[in-house]
This record gives structure tokens, C-alpha cells and sequence, in this order.
């Protein structure tokens, strides 16, 4: 088509897209179009905004590396990633123990006894006891269900960002046992702020926001017959809960994690405080696939990288 008005570009895009075979493909690169179309006329774009804005992108992009996911950081602070959870989960679109994937996990962690530990190496943190009930919607125990699991330090730092922890620490993989449980020893996590060196921080900046997460622990949940049940279970006491940076926090997420002082740990090693947690999932029946692991592998940096706090602008 020889486009001879603004509105005949829309038209020209949509009509070449219907030569695509995939019915779904189809119908979601047509929407894409209309709302992008849309919201360029809506705004009155202009062109510095529309380089601007493929920059950004670009960006995005650029930063991406086997230990860092820059789009899905930014996917996530504009609440999309959310959004798309919740869309995509809950029976008749009610509660859900499903959550944000996030940035940070590697597929192929080691695979861990139940009872055991995921502290791979010396690691700052008050000791963490965790207990995972995870049934079915009828609340019957899912037997045999693997569980990948993964959390921060106490000092808000993955093991793919820190070099000071050994490879895969605070990462492990279990199965539920005949009553559906697991249960494992790691660290309580702590709230962490998101990078901020690329966009998602200018575009955090730009709105007055804090670029802090919630301290939460991580959980992927996979058994034939039932949809991956991705998760986050947050601290109850974070500071970080009414603005985390990811709009991740839901009410039925928010967990338990229980202070204990004077009593025994399950394991006698442990002396001193600890905490435990105990946390019930319900899985949908669905599509078993894992997702496409956000990241591939640890920095390559031998420095432990600056954590940049901001405050909420009043």
C-alpha cells in the first residue's frame, strides 16, 4: 500500500499481518499494533520521544547478561509482569499462591535431600527453616512435585551477583514427599534494592520511587498434569511490602517467617535465634514447561557489587 495518511499506516501493518498462519500470533501482534498505534496518537509522540523511547530498549538489551536480566526488571516495574500472573491464575480468578518468576533464576540447581541445607558456603544470615505444603485445588498433597527454591543472603545479594558466595548457595531442588512436604534450612532473606544503573533506575528516579524489593523466598513448583506454579512468599515484618519496586506483593503471599529464641533448632548445629517458616501452595492443573531461565550463570566480576538504596519522594 502507498501510504498517503497516518491512519493508512495502521491499516497497511494490519492487513500484511494477516498473513501469518498462527491464529494466536495473529491475534496478538494485531492487538500490539492497534494499542502502540493507539497510544502514539493518544500522546502526540513526537520523534525525540520515539528515539528516546527505542533507546531505552536498545539499553535494556545492551545490559542483559548471563547474570543479569534488565528486561525483565523493567517488565516488572511496570507492573506487567504482574499483571500478567494474575491474569494467567487463580481457579475462577481468585486467590493464588502464584507469583513473579523474577530475574534471578538458574535453571539446574542441585538437586537436595529433603531435611537438607542450600548454604553452599559460609553465608551471613540468621538461620531460615522452611516447611512447603503443596496440594492440589482440592486440597489433596501433590505427591512427588519437584520444587526449586532460591533466596538472597541477609545481605540482600543472589549468588549470581556475588562472587564472595560459592556457585549455585541458596539454590536447591527437592521433591515433596507421600504428604506433599518439603522442607530444607537456608537464610532469611533480606529486601534488596533493584539495580539501578539503566533504565529501570531512570525510570524509577524519574517517578519518585524506592528501588526496593520485600526480603521473599523463592519457589517453582513442576509436576506432569499440573501447571509450573511459580511463587514468592514475603516477610511479613518488611518495611518494603506497600512499595516494593515490582508490584509482586499479594496478601495470601505474605508469610510467616516465625522468631524463635529459646528453642531447639531442628538441626542441633544451629545455636542461638533462628526462624522458621511454614507455607502451603495450590497447584492448578495445566501446562508442566518450565520458562525460559531469565539468567545463565554468575558475574564475572571479582568486586561484590554497590547496592544504591533510594527512598520513596514524599
Amino acid at each position: 500500500m502507498i501510504i498517503e495518511n497516518q491512519e493508512q499506516v495502521t491499516e497497511a501493518v494490519l492487513s500484511e499481518l494477516q498473513r501469518i498462519k498462527d491464529t494466536r500470533l495473529r491475534e496478538v501482534l494485531s492487538a500490539a499494533v492497534r494499542h502502540l498505534h493507539e497510544l502514539a496518537r493518544e500522546v502526540q509522540l513526537s520523534e525525540a520521544e520515539f528515539r528516546r523511547g527505542c533507546a531505552i530498549l536498545a539499553q535494556a538489551g545492551q545490559l542483559t547478561t548471563k547474570s543479569h536480566n534488565e528486561m525483565v526488571l523493567l517488565a516488572g516495574t511496570l507492573g506487567l509482569s504482574s499483571l500478567v500472573c494474575l491474569l494467567n491464575n487463580g481457579l475462577d480468578r481468585g486467590e493464588t499462591t502464584a507469583n513473579l518468576l523474577g530475574p534471578f533464576w538458574r535453571d539446574q540447581s542441585p538437586v537436595t535431600e529433603n531435611g537438607g541445607s542450600i548454604v553452599r558456603s559460609p553465608t551471613i544470615g540468621t538461620p531460615l527453616f522452611v516447611s512447603a505444603q503443596v496440594n492440589n485445588e482440592a486440597g489433596h498433597a501433590v505427591v512427588d512435585a519437584e520444587v526449586d527454591v532460591w533466596n538472597t543472603s541477609a545481605e540482600g545479594l543472589y549468588e549470581n551477583q556475588d562472587p564472595a558466595q560459592a556457585d549455585m548457595n541458596l539454590r536447591g531442588r527437592f521433591r515433596t514427599d507421600e504428604n506433599g512436604r518439603i522442607n530444607f534450612r537456608t537464610v532469611k532473606p533480606a529486601a534488596y534494592p533493584v539495580p539501578v544503573n539503566g533504565p529501570v533506575g531512570d525510570l524509577l528516579k524519574v517517578q519518585g520511587r524506592a528501588n526496593m524489593r520485600p526480603a521473599h523466598m523463592h519457589f517453582l513448583i513442576r509436576k506432569p498434569g499440573y501447571k509450573t506454579h511459580i511463587s514468592q512468599v514475603y516477610v511479613s515484618d518488611d518495611p518494603y511490602l506497600e512499595t516494593d519496586a515490582q508490584f509482586g506483593v499479594t496478601r495470601v503471599l505474605i508469610g510467616d517467617y516465625v522468631h524463635h529464641e529459646n528453642e531447639p533448632a531442628p538441626d542441633p548445629e544451629v545455636t542461638g535465634e533462628w526462624y522458621s517458616l511454614d507455607f502451603t501452595f495450590t497447584m492448578e492443573p495445566g501446562d508442566d514447561s518450565l520458562p525460559l531461565a531469565p539468567i545463565s550463570g554468575r558475574t564475572e566480576e571479582i568486586r561484590r557489587p554497590e547496592q544504591e538504596v533510594w527512598e520513596r519522594a514524599k
